[in-house]
């Protein structure tokens, strides 16, 4: 089922899978989208001609959060979170 909260998306069930292997939601990393550091770049490897997928970095409570994501017209849909790795944060 989609689960749509204002101008993002997450299929719920991806979102259960995503806290029990990386231990965030998508809801509760929406904030890492108002982060005035959120940087975000394509994600070539994991992108198709139907779905370019971008890769964004942001800061919550000093924890660099990586979101996937995929941007169709209004819509940002969530596609997975995490920490960071320490080579992603340099």
């Amino acid at each position: 089922m989609t689960v749509v909260q204002g101008r993002f998306e997450w299929d719920s069930e991806k979102n259960e899978i995503n806290i029990k292997k990386h231990g965030f939601s998508f809801e509760g990393i929406l904030s890492v989208f108002d982060d005035p550091h959120f940087i975000e770049r394509a994600d070539l490897e994991h992108s198709t001609i139907e779905e370019e997928r971008f890769i964004g970095f942001g800061s919550i409570n000093g924890l660099v959060i990586v979101a996937t994501i995929f941007i169709e017209r209004d819509r940002i849909r969530i596609i997975s979170s995490r920490l960071a790795t320490k080579k992603e944060e340099a």
